[in-house]
């Protein structure tokens, strides 16, 4: 009678513990979906070649700030709008434009085989490519995206510099999806949130237009080792210009292949006001 009572007494206490468990587990789902805040999966870099300028593209910009928010199965989105300049010459020179990115698309182009750079044009992980503002061509190709091998990248955030600098802990690990014979480049970029602009010429007069995460800077900080666990490690100075809002500011660090394009693995970090 009395181990009856304690086997009773154990499946009571294990039926308490799965209750709570479930209780907790409701809580912290209805948690994040009050909050907006989405599951983690892989990291998939998705750039938006765009301009203030060109009438099909804030459409295109919708969808990209709506994939930010968004819960895409198996995938962490990471946007990169980079603004071309050929735009420019039609009436309204795009303040966050420049010709570092319109060579970036250039290489695309080249790669890709779509013939000429236009925009809206949406690239995910440097593989796939399609008008910017399909919201269906870019979900199928996250999701592919978000089964490909990964490569795992880390940024740890080290001391501010109150000279508008900050150094970042950046740390690459083994080499996953690299093609033969080519080079894994590490990039390092900085976007901005919540940029806007009141358009007074050209295709979007008398628009204001709202943007996603605005390429501020990309520059490349070293070659990844093809072997080994650890394919790159070291400590870089990421700057600031004192015109952006450091709140609303995001560390990207991303390993793409140098002749292929395709992004091998990616991280974002919230950069500290």
């Amino acid at each position: 009678m009395r181990k009856s009572s304690e086997i009773a007494a154990k499946a009571w206490l294990t039926l308490l513990v799965a209750c709570t468990l479930c209780v907790v587990a409701s809580k912290a789902q209805t948690s994040a979906q009050n909050s907006g805040s989405k599951a983690i999966g892989k990291p998939v870099i998705v750039e938006l070649f765009t301009s203030e300028g060109c009438s099909d593209c804030p459409p295109a910009e919708a969808l990209a700030l709506k994939m930010e928010k968004q819960v895409i199965p198996g995938a962490d989105v990471i946007v990169l709008e980079e603004h071309v300049d050929y735009w420019n010459r039609y009436g309204w020179r795009d303040p966050f434009s420049s010709m570092e990115w319109t060579s970036r698309q250039q290489d695309y182009v080249s790669k890709l085989g779509n013939g000429n750079p236009y925009t809206p044009e949406m690239v995910v992980d440097g593989q796939s490519e399609f008008v910017g503002s399909d919201g269906r061509a870019a979900q199928q190709a996250i999701e592919k995206a978000a089964r490909d091998a990964e490569t795992n990248v880390t940024i740890t955030d080290a001391s501010a510099d109150p000279k508008g600098a900050e150094e970042a802990k950046i740390s690459v690990g083994k080499l996953e999806g690299v093609a033969a014979g080519d080079v894994a480049e590490v990039w390092l970029a900085v976007t901005e949130d919540r940029l806007h602009a009141s358009v007074t010429a050209g295709e979007n007069a008398g628009h204001t237009l709202y943007h996603a995460a605005v390429l501020r800077s990309l520059r490349k900080i070293g070659v990844a080792r093809a072997n080994g666990d650890v394919a790159f490690a070291g400590n870089v100075q990421v700057k600031f210009k004192s015109g952006w809002n450091r709140k609303d500011v995001h560390v990207v660090v991303f390993v793409q292949d140098k002749k292929s394009l395709k992004i091998l693995g990616a991280a974002a970090v919230k950069v500290a006001s």
